[in-house]
């Protein structure tokens, strides 16, 4: 029989006019039971009850006489509710509805008189239950059952001794086996329990005449070596083992080979030492039906895919800060394609870190999903969710990619969802390799054919290009860095050598480069997209620790001119820093945005307007400071969209202003009056000076009395600029209530 607990259920269904089951209502057994524990629910009885005929009552009187029938004493039930629920005549009638129970509860629990159809108990209640006595013997302690349950075995006997916590007895509660143990030394002097028993908790097990007794010495308690190692552990231990590189020499020289690390190598070096914890390291590839568990966990460890937590860079920052999960494809299973399992464990993963908002380093090499996997019920395994919910953490936590070696097909399709991609100069990246390629009838080509990195590094694929992993890794801690915080050590060069930096010459081209490592913290720049949209730099500085996003036009480029590539760089790094609270900084030198017939071709018109609508979204605070040249509606893109839209919109002596380039408004604005000039040395005369007069006009000193600018700074007071604009903005970061934010693709 079952234990059972106070108010057991009674639970009546399938009421029907149907036929569920070629039986009449019956009673299949009956039992006198102990007091049922208080930790357990009991379903104590099912009561089905059909008609042959088409009459609905006919099957509830059934009901009602088999309800009757039953016999349950000295525990409440609900069988009285069930008995006044057939007797009343809206049920009777069928005219019942969802909240009909609900409605006239305090009807059904009442008390309404029933006909019982059995025969009374004779009140022996406890017929069944274990006899035992109460009272011991004089001079005796007892020691009492500390649960309710089956005794399984008694392990002393009448007149044996027995010292403090030797084992007396075994009791089973709940399918768990617990010792019992003396709590004095003494003789036994009654013996209340045998196998089997079931007791109440408190019931005497034994008294026991208390007095000294030496502690046999075999039953002392044995000392634990802490060294030993129990086979079930040990089983674990193995296999573990199994998936680790120490275990895998194989696998290891054909990295080698390649000069590349290991997957775990990989992870070694990104996550702190000791801080990496493995989820799923036990899945094997689902090709049980056509393999052996033994050969899979030698062909599949981790099912080719590593996934876990850890810390990046927690010898800076704060625990919290810290945090990091990866997933890592490895390549020497199964050539990194997507299994089954590894698919089921990048999901559980996903959901970790976005419950947890926990940043996403991926290691992408390898193909897309593997046909071997037998073990799939499915047919193309187009509703794998995977992809859908990499791409939901877009804005919601920073996704780094990492390449080497070769992406294919779903590696590349997840690796493309990340926000910033470094890849080692030996990737290839593609949405699919050269079987697919081939298959599609587009051709024969190698895998080094197919997406090399001089590819991506121009078309904006790859952010950051490195020699290789090692590089890929420092590069991809430093990323993560600008996302965890302030740094408290830094350094920056002597901010006077800013006052030489813009040539005197106005007309002559110079390395923004210098200019932005020269202000920033040393060493803080990391540099994005260096080889696409060139017309812009876009990079990831620090100015006394503090972690922004800096833009800043290209003069060696079309003179700084803004094209369609510059402007779709500068938009996504828009929504990058605004996505995470990066405070932004624009170094403005621009004609406008680039014009003309060939131009156009490009769509520049919708491209440089996306400028426009991501400063339009930003929460982020946004600093502009002009270098020199500030014309136009490229020089309003700097400048989040307008001059008055930046915390601050600030010149170095150096800027220069107008709706449009000088010289282009003298040619326009006064080509008549140049035409009506015929001698070429006195037009060229005319058309200086006019350029002069605009110049003056448009100076930054003028400008700024005008109020279009917020003033005009000695170039060395920029840093400090920047640091009082930083202190007097709240600081942006990100927290599990805040919406996420959109970073494009592109």
């Amino acid at each position: 029989m079952h234990k059972a607990r106070q108010n057991p259920l009674v639970v009546f269904s399938n009421v029907s006019q149907r036929r569920p089951v070629p039986v009449f209502a019956s009673i299949a057994s009956a039992i006198k039971a102990i007091k049922p524990a208080q930790t357990m629910t009991l379903f104590l009885a099912k009561l089905i009850a059909w008609s042959p005929s088409a009459n609905y009552i006919d099957a509830v009187n059934r009901a009602y006489r088999a309800a009757c029938e039953f016999q349950i004493e000295g525990v409440a039930t609900n069988l009285p509710f069930h008995l006044n629920l057939l007797k009343r005549a809206d049920f009777q009638a069928n005219d019942v509805y969802t909240n009909f129970i609900a409605d006239n509860a305090a009807e059904l629990v009442g008390g309404i008189s029933h006909n019982n159809h059995f025969f009374e108990s004779d009140g022996d209640d406890q017929a069944n239950a274990a006899h035992v006595a109460v009272d011991g013997p004089a001079g005796t302690s007892a020691i009492p059952a500390p649960m309710q349950g089956r005794v399984v075995s008694v392990d002393v006997a009448e007149g044996g001794e027995v010292a403090l916590g030797q084992q007396v007895a075994i009791i089973e509660a709940m399918k768990m086996e617990h010792t019992i143990t003396a709590a004095i030394s003494g003789i036994v002097r009654q013996v209340n329990a045998s196998p089997d028993d079931v007791l109440f908790e408190g019931t005497p097990l034994f008294f026991i005449e208390e007095r000294d007794v030496t502690p046999d010495a075999s039953l002392q308690e044995e000392e634990i070596d802490l060294d030993h190692v129990r086979p079930d552990l040990q089983e674990v231990i193995d296999r573990v083992n199994t998936g680790l590189d120490e275990h895998r020499p194989e696998a290891v020289a054909r990295r080698r080979k390649r000069n590349q690390r290991t997957t775990r190598e990989n992870i070694a070096d990104l996550c702190d030492e000791d801080s990496f914890i493995e989820y799923g390291g036990m899945a094997l590839a689902a090709q049980r039906r056509r393999r052996s568990v033994e050969d899979l966990i030698k062909m599949s460890p981790a099912d080719g895919m590593v996934t876990g937590i850890g810390s990046v860079n927690g010898d800076i920052f704060e625990d919290i800060d810290s945090r990091a999960m990866v997933l890592a494809y490895d390549f020497t299973v199964f050539a990194g394609t997507q299994g089954g399992m590894n698919h089921k464990k990048t999901d559980r993963m996903l959901d970790i870190a976005e419950e947890w908002g926990l940043p996403i380093v991926l290691f992408a090499e390898g193909g897309g999903g593997r046909p071997g996997d037998t073990d799939i019920p499915a047919v193309a395994g187009l509703d794998t969710p995977s992809f859908i919910r990499l791409a939901q953490m877009n804005g919601r936590v920073p996704l780094v990619g990492v390449v080497s070696g070769r992406c294919f097909a779903g590696n590349a399709a997840l690796l493309g969802c990340c926000d910033t991609i470094i890849a080692a100069e030996d990737s290839n990246i593609g949405m699919g390799g050269p079987a697919m390629i081939e298959g599609g009838g587009l051709g024969i080509y190698t895998a080094d054919e197919v997406g090399p990195i001089d590819v991506h590094r121009k078309n904006g694929v790859v952010d950051i290009v490195v020699k290789d992993e090692a590089e890929a890794v420092e590069a991809t801690k430093k990323y993560l860095s600008y996302f965890q915080g302030r740094t408290e050590n830094w350094e920056a060069e002597d901010q006077r050598i800013l006052r030489s930096l813009i040539p005197e010459n106005r007309l002559r081209a110079y390395d923004v480069r210098t200019v932005i490592d020269n202000l920033c913290d040393i060493d803080s720049v990391l540099e994005l997209r260096k080889d696409f949209g060139i017309g812009i730099l876009t990079c990831l500085v620090r100015i006394e620790g503090r972690p922004m996003g800096l833009i800043a036009n290209n003069p060696y480029h079309l003179g700084g001119a803004i094209d369609a590539p510059a402007a779709d760089k500068a938009a996504r790094f828009m929504q990058l820093c605004n996505a995470f609270g990066l405070p932004m900084v624009s170094l403005c030198d621009t004609p406008g945005f680039m014009v003309g017939p060939d131009i156009e071709e490009t769509a520049q018109v919708r491209h440089v307007s996306r400028m426009f609508i991501n400063a339009a979204h930003m929460k982020v605070p946004f600093f502009t400071i002009v270098l020199r040249k500030g014309y136009g509606l490229g020089a309003q893109g700097m400048a989040a969209g307008s001059f008055h839209k930046p915390f601050f919109n600030i010149s170095w002596p150096t800027g220069e202003f107008g709706g449009m380039g000088l010289e282009g408004a003298v040619r326009l604005g006064f080509k008549r009056e140049m035409e009506a000039i015929e001698g070429l040395e006195e037009r060229d005369a005319f058309y200086q000076k006019m350029v002069d007069a605009m110049y003056e006009k448009g100076k930054a000193i003028n400008m700024a009395s005008y109020l279009e600018i917020d003033g005009v700074i000695d170039p060395k007071e920029t840093r400090h600029w920047l640091v009082r604009g930083l202190k007097s903005v709240p600081e942006t970061k990100r927290n599990a209530d805040t919406p996420p934010g959109f970073i494009d693709a592109w």
